[in-house]
This record gives structure tokens, sequence and C-alpha cells, in this order.
């Protein structure tokens, strides 16, 4: 009896870490095909109104960008598509 339990177990476990493995990598493959404009208009408005592309030069862009990846906690893919977007929208 104890075995069935313990087989038991371990199946809805093994099952538990399939389903949530399998989550997240559908989530970054989403993350993943989202253009640099969904990407700033989803994640910079979080926190703060986002400013208008013309705000700030190409150069401040690449520095915003720098900095608000580290306080976004986004990947460098996704910054580098927001940038790009902000560079090419001035």
């Amino acid at each position: 009896m104890k075995k069935i339990i313990l087989i038991f177990t371990l199946s809805l476990a093994v099952a538990a870490i399939a389903i949530i493995s399998s989550s997240c990598t559908a989530q970054r493959e989403i993350a993943a095909q989202k253009s640099g404009a969904e990407l700033w208009a989803q994640n910079c408005i979080r926190c703060h109104n986002i400013p208008s592309p013309p705000s700030y030069t190409d150069v401040q862009w690449e520095t915003i960008g720098l900095h608000m990846r580290e306080r976004a906690n986004m990947t460098s893919g996704q910054i580098k598509k927001i940038v790009a977007f902000l560079q090419t929208a001035n």
C-alpha cells in the first residue's frame, strides 16, 4: 500500500512539474513574438506615464533601455525591441 501511495505521489509531482514548465515555455514564446511597440505599451505604463518617442534622442533611449532593463526585470531581447521601436518612432 505504501508503494502505491509513493508511486501515486511521484506521478502527481512529475505531472505538476511538466505542466508548470510547459506553461512557462509558452509564456516565453508569446513574449518573444511581441513587437517593440507592444512590449513598450504593456510594460512601461505599469510604473509611469510613457513618454513620447521624440522626447529623447536615440542615444538617450539606449541609456534609458539599459536602466529600465534592470528596473523592469526584462530580457535584453525585449529591451532591444523596445529601444528599436522608440528610435524608429522619433
